[in-house]
């Protein structure tokens, strides 16, 4: 299926600009194809609209704004509380350098008090205008979420493509003729099919070219992965039109990429290959953590066999650290998606092997905190357990899927005098509204009435607790200096940095002065209660160390430490008299959770 039919008439401005933006006067209808390919080239794009404010959307055109400062980009979401904060000092999301590439983009930058001359424009905006904002851009970037359905045909494992389904409709309807139409969600493969469906149903006769551009980025390092990404995949139909959009779009990425690294491929591969991708790093994680519970039986060490066997260049040491499981919005749901593609296409096999990876993945959090109930003597009853890390990695807020909601969940059906939760990234307000939302407890916070509390310090989070959980490797847990990663040449230069040297201004002064927040912002909470200034504490770059010798000594007696990320050295803690189970090691014995 081609999503461009073969002489379509399509007068697109875009596709038939030449340099200087006027229309080459080119026919889609040439009857050399060879011919046409000589007169379509990609004009030049002056508008980008991203439907969707959330974790892909507004870290990516923040991106692009930045890098191309002479194309306006606006993010767009019905959402009205979401593009309040993106337009405020605190963006609903955090992720290292982002907040500079917002504040550049967003506001602006001037010369100098003696020049009235801005440096840069505002090129990046916020709005829940979608309808026009849509029918303004040349590209629309499709960036809404795609959770696996909880209901219906194919729950469990399906794709939930209501939200996605309801913008491209949106879409369909508003974008001007000739508009190129990208998805940046993760759908399934032939998605794009759904789009045309949708171009002929609500808007017979216009045309559109469909782009799939899936993204590739890790929360903690989405600002990296975009400006140093390892590869841009843009899927297009093979017709000439669909070569030129792609084109086109290339040339937004080639303004900061390498263009050996832009890959232009077939439509449905793009689309496959993002479900692949993340499948094959699902698939690693909970093979090493299989093997975790072997090191546990046999008294092998999973730190020295994941080294060992990634010194073999056929495997490499990526994705194979040990830990409770993997969590995020993407791993699960995207291997799942594949289950489910595979079972659709009667490969109930295929289906089989790639759901054992999140059968896996649930084994090994079950497995973990059977193993800190066991060892607490089968009871929590009058007592504190204390959580390190609720984000589902390192550098990140993010908590969507997180194997800590789980362990607090588990755990509390035991009925501890107290849960404690600390995490140097989450805002407390945030980690209390999942918790009351999720949890499935009625009175879980001790808000509440309930066990759980969040702390903003680790050590009131610690103190006079019976079992210390380290739930997320951030290094500020660990109790020995962390190592730089092996493939990392050199450090990666913080986007402040970045900015500083490009647009040669050195400090905050300056900046354009950032909007006000709303009334209701959970940032400004916050900053009401603590001293340091949530701008402050975000900006993370690992705050010190924790002081084990001051934890140990708050401890009740036995004292227990839970390593679930494989970070924690053994021996110094038994020195403090702390008691150390650590996954993938033989002090951690294998349990049946069946």
């Amino acid at each position: 299926m081609s999503t461009t039919p073969e002489r379509s008439q399509s007068s697109s401005p875009v596709l038939h600009a030449g340099a200087d933006g006027e229309t080459s006067g080119a026919s889609a209808t040439s009857e050399n194809d060879s011919d046409l390919d000589s007169t379509l080239r990609a004009g030049p794009i002056r508008n980008i609209c991203c439907v969707g404010a959330g974790y892909v959307g507004g870290p990516t055109a923040a991106v692009i704004a930045f890098k191309n400062p002479h194309i306006k980009v606006t993010v767009v979401d019905k959402d009205q509380n979401r593009i309040r904060r993106w337009n405020s000092r605190h963006p609903p999301i955090y992720e290292p350098g982002l907040g500079e590439m917002v504040r550049v983009s967003r506001d602006g930058l001037p010369a100098s008090k003696q020049d009235k001359k801005p440096v840069q424009q505002p090129n990046l905006f916020f709005s829940t205008d979608v309808s026009r904002c849509i029918s303004d851009a040349d590209i629309v970037i499709i960036a809404v979420n795609t959770p696996t359905k909880s209901r219906g045909a194919g729950a469990g494992s399906a794709t939930d493509m209501t939200a996605f389904e309801a913008v491209t409709a949106e879409v369909v309807q508003h974008a001007r003729l000739g508009a190129i139409i990208v998805e940046k969600s993760t759908v399934p493969c032939r998605t794009a099919e759904l789009v045309e469906d949708m171009v002929s149903t609500h808007r017979p006769g216009a045309h559109f070219e469909i782009l799939s551009n899936p993204e590739f980025l890790a929360a903690g390092t989405a600002v990296q992965d975009l400006l140093r990404p390892d590869r841009v995949i843009i899927g297009s139909a093979s017709t000439p039109e669909g070569r030129s959009a792609a084109e086109s779009l290339a040339k937004v990425y080639a303004a900061w990429v390498d263009r050996s690294k832009i890959l232009t491929i077939n439509l449905f591969s793009s689309e496959l290959a993002k479900l692949v991708a993340n499948s094959m790093l699902a698939q690693r994680l909970s093979s090493i953590n299989s093997i975790s519970a072997i090191c546990e039986a046999t008294g092998a060490e999973i730190r020295e066999v994941a080294t060992s066997i990634g010194t073999d260049t056929r495997i490499g040491e990526k994705f194979l650290r040990a830990g409770i499981g993997f969590g995020g919005s993407c791993f699960k749901k995207d291997v799942l998606s594949l289950v489910y593609l595979a079972e659709s296409l009667g490969l109930k096999e295929v289906g089989e092997f790639w759901r054992q990876v999140v059968i896996m993945n649930e084994y090994q959090r079950n497995r973990f905190t059977c193993r800190v109930i066991k060892c607490l003597n089968n009871t929590l009853v009058n007592k504190k357990v204390t959580i390190l890390g609720y984000a589902f990695k390192k550098n990140t807020s993010d908590t969507r899927d997180s194997p800590a909601l789980e362990i607090v969940k588990t755990l509390l059906e035991e009925n501890p005098r107290e849960i404690a939760i600390f995490d140097p990234c989450c805002n407390p307000l945030v980690i209390k509204g999942e918790i009351r939302a999720l949890c499935g407890f009625g009175n879980a916070l001790g808000d509440d009435g309930g066990a759980v509390k969040v702390y903003t310090n680790a050590y009131e989070a610690c103190a006079a607790s019976n079992a210390v959980l380290v739930v997320t490797e951030f290094d500020e847990f660990r109790n020995t200096k962390p190592s730089a990663p092996a493939t990392q040449s050199k450090p990666f230069p913080a986007p402040a940095t970045e900015v500083k040297q490009q647009q040669s201004f050195p400090d905050e002064e300056h900046f354009n002065p950032e909007p006000v927040c709303a009334s209701d912002c959970p940032d400004c909470e916050i900053e009401k209660t603590t001293s340091v200034p949530v701008a402050v504490m975000k900006i993370y770059k690992p705050q010190e160390q924790l002081d084990w010798t001051r934890i140990a000594h708050g401890m009740r007696q036995p004292k227990w430490l839970f390593d679930g990320r494989c970070i924690i050295d053994a021996k110094e803690m038994t020195r403090l008299g702390i008691r150390v189970e650590s996954i993938g090691s033989s002090g951690f014995s294998s349990v049946d959770t069946s």
